[in-house]
């Protein structure tokens, strides 16, 4: 029986019992056994650059997780102060990671703040979401939410005729998505297209062109189980068929 092809999943950085910890979310792992047949290597944020490369031929992918953090406006030249949480090791570690993984070929992939990480670093920007002027943020689900209805809360998109979402996981039209994240893309980064549009003109998934390996992520969270659509789990086949690719051209 053929080994499962690794991908590696970004970890936060977060405090536990009041230690720094380095921790995944078990929806992300779960997802990426379960629907992606692959087996997760959970990839701390706190690496420099010889580890980096070091830990990335044992991936055969990598997934950018979301994060209740945000980006550091400083990474992407703005002097707007960040309301929230930032994770300033997470920025540094994915920013050598993304530039690494595109060099070396490995397929990359981001879910919300993945998306927004891998924007920046094709030199794209951010702006804060709450600064859009749409009454209540018309794709967010209300601030009161329980978590459980905050990923259940879903909103209108469109997939863009002829895009690479279209073209490699076969759906095409109106979606609909669980987006919850306070930062979106502003400037487009080179080289990025945006795939997927929300009803309210947020970019929702963007894929990259001229890189050795895909470059995919989406704005919402299809590692969550409630209320998952087929597009989720159209999402998580194309992880794991382009890790099973990703294992071959390693030698696996």
């Amino acid at each position: 029986m053929p080994a499962l092809p690794v991908v590696g999943v970004i970890a936060c950085r977060r405090s536990v019992e009041g230690e720094d910890a380095q921790i995944v979310k078990e929806r992300y792992l779960d997802a990426v056994r379960r629907n992606a047949d692959a087996l997760p290597l959970i990839v701390p944020n706190n690496l420099d650059a010889d580890d980096v490369i070091n830990l990335l031929p044992r991936m055969d992918a990598l997934l950018l997780t979301g994060s209740n953090s945000n980006i550091a406006p400083s990474r992407y030249g703005s002097t707007e102060a960040q309301r929230g949480m930032l994770d300033a090791t997470r920025d540094s570690a994915t920013a050598r990671l993304i530039d690494a993984a595109v060099e070396r070929g490995t397929p990359l992939f981001g879910i919300c703040r993945g998306l927004q990480e891998i924007n920046v670093a094709f030199g794209g920007s951010l702006a804060d979401e709450r600064d859009i002027g749409t009454p209540e943020f018309s794709h967010h689900a209300p601030d009161d939410a329980s978590l459980e209805a905050m990923f259940a809360h879903a909103h209108g998109a469109t997939v863009v005729p002829g895009a690479a979402f279209e073209k490699v996981l076969g759906v095409s039209g109106p979606i609909a998505v669980n987006s919850v994240h306070y930062q979106r893309i502003d400037r487009l980064g080179h080289g990025l297209a945006a795939t997927v549009h929300a009803d309210d003109g947020v970019i929702e998934a963007v894929a990259a062109s001229g890189t050795r390996a895909p470059v995919f992520a989406v704005q919402w969270h299809p590692e969550w189980p409630v209320n998952q659509h087929p597009h989720d789990i159209a999402f998580w086949r194309y992880v794991g068929e382009q890790a099973r690719l990703g294992a071959r051209s390693n030698g696996a």
